[in-house]
């Protein structure tokens, strides 16, 4: 059994929205999915990309082949969960201003 990891259309016409599923090969693309691992959005202005990456290591550890799309779709979700920790860390590693201290003490 052969596995492909490929998006799988659910948009309603001229709304394209995907699922991105692990699915045989030889299966229709809108078919029966092995598994789901995220959802593909490209109309969408901010997040496009939903993706479960330990899922997707795990399927491409157990022989799953990406489409030449999701491999694309892989590598910029990568970078971005990369960079994604550093900016929510800054936030709170911000101190708090001393003037809402004695505001809140009184």
């Amino acid at each position: 059994m052969a596995l492909k990891i490929r998006l799988s259309r659910i948009g309603a016409a001229h709304q394209p929205h995907y699922r991105i599923v692990v699915a045989e090969t030889r299966s229709r693309r809108d078919g029966d999915a092995v598994e789901t691992v995220g959802t593909y959005d490209p109309r969408a202005k901010g997040r496009q990309v939903n993706l479960r990456l330990d899922r997707v290591d795990y399927w491409i550890s157990k022989g799953a082949k990406p489409t030449d799309t999701l491999h694309s779709i892989i590598k910029r979700a990568r970078h971005g969960a990369s960079a994604a920790p550093q900016t929510a860390a800054a936030p709170e590693a911000a101190p708090a201003s001393p003037a809402a201290e004695p505001a809140a003490a009184s």
